[in-house]
């Protein structure tokens, strides 16, 4: 029996290639006699970018750009030459992992080095940019790495508005007359890993804004001002920031480099699969194991684990997931593209616990399964 490992990563606990290692080592130490292939995933979240440039045999290019507080940091990007593509993943410059919990404040925070990152990869010549853009510590629209790009935002008095996004709700012009110009000639794509509007209930500032610092006062800020930033660009382009689906990823990058830069949004999962020649493992296995840190109903509207079973149940594969957590009841649709689900933590009330056993948890479930089949 040959068994594809090919999992996302446990969030906060084990990266998605500490995941397959823990998984395929519990395996081999089942009674079970097996091969197997380790291939781990990334939907567009946080370490998607350093999966896909190890896939494609890319390189890694340093860059000084700003940190989410702009503090210089040294940051970098994948790099494929053959193909004068760069890979970047916006948690390098402008992510939650880069600040101290007490520091998260999205009023404050920018992508501005994102934007520089993107700079750093049209001096290289790139002529296309894949941007994974989970695990922000923003909520700023995208200003950040628009401003970086050449776009300026002012307000009604004509001033240039510099602490964006807290002065967003200001906002009365843009002037995308400096936008760099290499832009125009470069393909840009957004792997997103949330469907969640710009606006709203379920947009990037009432469902992300908490996650990433912010206080009930300033969700109401956040969304004020990407309500504004909305309107200017409807006025200004006549498309419509609020009606685009994944735009509020990235607390609103996806709707904002969509709408100004002609970015085009993919689902993470599916376009990283078909990147990195996932097609080609399956059909050399008789079973798929996966799994993510969660496994809920978000799950079911495109994320990793997901996008892996709906391609094994294309070659009529055998799908099992592990979790953490599972929140959610096997019905019809969930059986329909996994033909087991399995939680690693017999005791989920102890989050905390959980997460520090991820990789021993993994393996002793990886290990009870092998002996199971």
């Amino acid at each position: 029996m040959h068994i594809l490992i090919a999992p996302n990563a446990f969030k906060n606990s084990l990266d998605a290639a500490k995941v397959a290692e823990a998984i395929d080592k519990g395996l081999h130490q089942s009674k079970l006699s097996c091969t197997t292939t380790c291939f781990p995933v990334g939907d567009g979240g946080d370490g998607t970018a350093g999966l896909l440039i190890d896939h494609l045999g890319g390189q890694l290019i340093q860059a000084i750009v700003e940190n989410p507080l702009k503090r210089k940091i040294t940051s970098s990007f994948g790099w494929i030459e053959k193909e004068k593509t760069a890979i970047i993943e916006l948690a390098a410059a402008s992510g939650l992992r880069l600040l101290k919990p007490d520091e998260y404040d999205p009023l404050i925070t920018t992508t501005q080095g994102t934007g520089e990152l993107i700079i750093e990869a049209l001096n290289k010549g790139a002529t296309k940019i894949i941007l994974c853009i989970g695990g922000s510590a923003t909520v700023d629209g995208g200003t950040g790495i628009l401003k970086a790009l050449g776009i300026k935002f002012f307000d009604a008095e004509g001033n240039e508005l510099n602490d964006l996004p807290a002065s967003l709700s200001s906002l009365a012009e843009i002037d995308i007359t400096g936008l760099d110009k290499r832009i125009a000639n470069t393909e840009i794509v957004i792997l997103c890993d949330v469907e969640n509007p710009l606006l709203g209930s379920n947009g990037a500032a009432a469902v992300f804004g908490p996650q990433k610092g912010a206080s009930g006062e300033g969700v109401e800020l956040l969304e004020k001002g990407l309500t504004k930033l909305r309107e200017v660009v409807l006025n200004k382009t006549g498309k419509d920031m609020a009606v685009i689906k994944n735009g509020g990823a990235a607390g609103g990058v996806a709707a904002s480099l969509h709408t100004l830069i002609h970015a085009r949004l993919v689902n993470g999962i599916d376009y990283f699969l078909e990147a990195a020649g996932f097609v080609k493992e399956l059909k050399k296995a008789d079973m798929v194991i996966t799994g993510e840190g969660s496994i809920d109903e978000q799950t079911l509207q495109g994320k990793g684990p997901f996008g892996v079973a709906k391609r094994a149940k294309e070659f009529s594969l055998p799908v099992i997931a592990f979790a953490g957590r599972l929140a959610i009841t096997p019905d019809q649709s969930s059986q329909q593209y996994f033909d087991r689900l399995i939680s690693i933590n017999e005791n989920t009330d102890d989050l905390e616990a959980a997460m520090k056993n991820a990789y021993p948890n993994l393996e002793k479930a990886a290990e009870q399964l092998g002996d199971l089949l």
